[in-house]
């Protein structure tokens, strides 16, 4: 046989690329402002969700995106605990137009994000002595079509908003 194996290179220009160089939590807050009084009453939690997603260029081809997510939980209409986590990332994208470069970055990479922040949500809100707080998936592709809808109806056009 004389087929020869293709050399591995990198991506050439326009060609889709995308990596991910680096998941991290940028920031964590915990509050829990009504311990111990909180454990001792009947345990009816309310839970008030809030994503955001916001993106920065950091060099070519090279974005930050922040995803933030804040949960506000109640019970018995007082505060059991407030957590908020800005999970972000570092993803290299080249090759897409600007349009999906923009879906990339304001629903794919999220959607990335987003299992890593539940997690850290999770363990935090365990250690603060609460039942694990286990977020429900999220539909990003959808929520970015939101966004998109109230641009074109002339709103901020900053990041990606849900409460």
């Amino acid at each position: 046989m004389t087929d020869k194996a293709q050399p591995k290179t990198p991506a050439t220009e326009g060609q889709p690329n995308f990596e991910i160089q680096r998941i991290y939590v940028k920031d964590l807050s915990y509050e829990a402002p009504n311990t111990p009084h909180t454990f001792t009453e009947d345990w009816k939690p309310e839970v008030q969700l809030n994503l955001e997603t916001k993106s920065t260029r950091i060099q070519d081809n090279v974005h930050e995106v922040v995803l933030s997510v804040t949960a506000t939980v109640t019970s018995s209409k007082k505060s059991a605990f407030l957590i908020e986590i800005q999970q972000a990332g570092i993803f290299m994208i080249s090759g897409f137009t600007n349009d999906q470069l923009h879906q990339m970055l304001g629903s794919f990479c999220p959607n990335i994000l987003f299992p890593y922040a539940r997690e850290v949500i999770s363990d935090v809100v365990v250690r603060g002595g609460f039942p694990q707080l286990i977020l429900a998936p999220v539909n990003f592709d959808a929520l970015y079509a939101q966004h998109l809808d109230k641009e074109k109806e002339g709103g901020d056009g900053e990041g990606s908003k849900v409460h």
